[in-house]
């Protein structure tokens, strides 16, 4: 049986974290996230405000590319071993999904891009308290959010049995509990 790669991707505070390690914690695989992976190539602690906007400081184009080359490489390393593993981040241009499709078929994984998507009104909330918790790892602002919005590219090149729209308003629990059952029977491990 092929192992399985779960992209969790959407805009910030959408959810696409909290189910991501949600769904690798369940059912004990490996997650990679953009934000901790960025600032670990950068020699940062995870839970350290870099305070860049969009496009500057660790958030440049090239440093953007390094770190999703890193997830990359960190996934082929799990699927190599026949090990189902979650990726996590934005993923919010098609070019940079094409690279993920490619390497899952490198290693005759199964993959499973979960788009996560919440209103306006949430992803605003969510910000509020992410702002106030000094343990979060996301630099992800309103402005932010705004911006990424704009340039959203939404995932219509994903067949069907390769992208899971999911709406993630409501309570953490509940919402895993939710996605676990929306799962094709083939990705559940």
């Amino acid at each position: 049986m092929p192992a399985n790669l779960f992209v969790f991707m959407g805009l910030i505070a959408s959810g696409k974290s909290t189910l991501a390690r949600g769904l690798a914690s369940r059912f004990s695989l490996p997650c990679f996230n953009t934000d901790v992976v960025r600032k670990e190539l950068a020699g940062k602690a995870p839970e350290s405000r870099q305070g860049s906007p969009l496009h500057q400081g660790i958030y440049t184009p090239a440093f953007s590319r390094l770190t999703y080359d890193a997830l990359l490489e960190h996934a082929r390393r799990e699927l190599a071993r026949n090990q189902s593993v979650v990726l996590d981040g934005s993923y919010h241009k098609r070019g940079e999904r094409q690279l993920v499709v490619q390497c899952a078929a490198a290693c005759g994984a199964s993959l499973l891009f979960i788009l996560c998507r919440c209103d306006d009104e949430e992803t605003e909330r969510r910000l509020a308290v992410r702002a106030r918790n000094p343990h979060a790892v996301s630099d992800g602002t309103w402005d932010i959010f705004l911006r990424q919005k704009e340039s959203f590219e939404f995932p219509d090149e994903l067949p069907a049995s390769s992208l899971l729209v999911f709406e993630t308003n409501g309570p953490p629990p509940q919402q895993l509990q939710k996605l676990i059952n929306a799962l094709p029977k083939t990705f559940r491990p």
